[in-house]
């Protein structure tokens, strides 16, 4: 599950019924993200927040996929208690969540080793999360300590990021970067090339260096 890995077609049974990974995937980006286990506090309020923001990742074109090692029955009972934490959840659930008891996907995605993954202490996932392109490449991977939650705000920063610069191909986006401030035009782009692709202008940044590698538009 490294940058630019395709994530193979898996079948997994979820809280919303079987799924094969590619039909339910379709055109749509996918965030797949996994937690401990079920019953967890820091992973109660990410399932939480991330469904309440449900609405901003189908703007995106994004479809969220939770996963851990948990059973079927678990997970539902699970989602109940989010939902009592989370009262702000409008409507049903809104994404399934996969069960993974035999830990197959998780050595799959390569959160556990094979030979530890019938351990129940040291066979629980890792917080991982990815994002997936409608190519089923993986175009954003993110790791987190069990004693840290997940921003949701960054999660959808990133995906605009990746949409924008798949569209657009000569820009990257900088740090802190948020949609409508400026992006950076890649070096690989000639100032010929960037006055007929950003008619209505670019900064160049000079630099000590006398190299001139910095260039900015809000011009998108």
């Amino acid at each position: 599950m490294r940058l630019g890995a395709t994530v193979p077609n898996f079948k997994a049974e979820t809280t919303q019924g079987p799924i094969s990974f590619y039909d339910w995937q379709g055109n749509s980006w996918v965030v797949l993200f996994s937690h401990p286990s079920d019953f967890t506090p820091v992973c109660t309020t990410e399932l939480g927040r991330i469904a309440v923001h449900q609405p901003e990742f189908a703007k995106r074109n994004a479809k969220c996929l939770a996963h851990s090692v948990d059973d079927l029955q678990s997970h539902v009972d699970w989602v109940n208690d989010i939902k009592s934490y989370c009262l702000d959840i409008p409507g049903e659930f809104p994404y399934p969540i996969i069960a993974d008891p035999d830990r197959d996907l998780a050595v799959l995605f390569g959160m556990l080793d094979e030979e530890q993954k019938r351990d129940p202490e040291i066979g629980k996932t890792i917080r991982a999360l990815y994002i997936i392109s409608p190519d089923h490449k993986v175009r954003v991977s993110m790791f987190y300590p069990m004693s840290m939650g997940r921003n949701v705000d960054e999660i959808l920063r990133c995906l605009d990021s990746l949409q924008l610069t798949d569209k657009l191909k000569v820009v990257a986006t900088p740090a802190n970067w948020t949609p409508g401030t400026k992006v950076m035009i890649l070096p690989t782009v000639t100032d010929e090339e960037a006055n007929k692709l950003f008619p209505k202008g670019y900064d160049k940044v000079t630099m000590p260096s006398g190299v001139n590698y910095v260039r900015t538009t809000e011009n998108y």
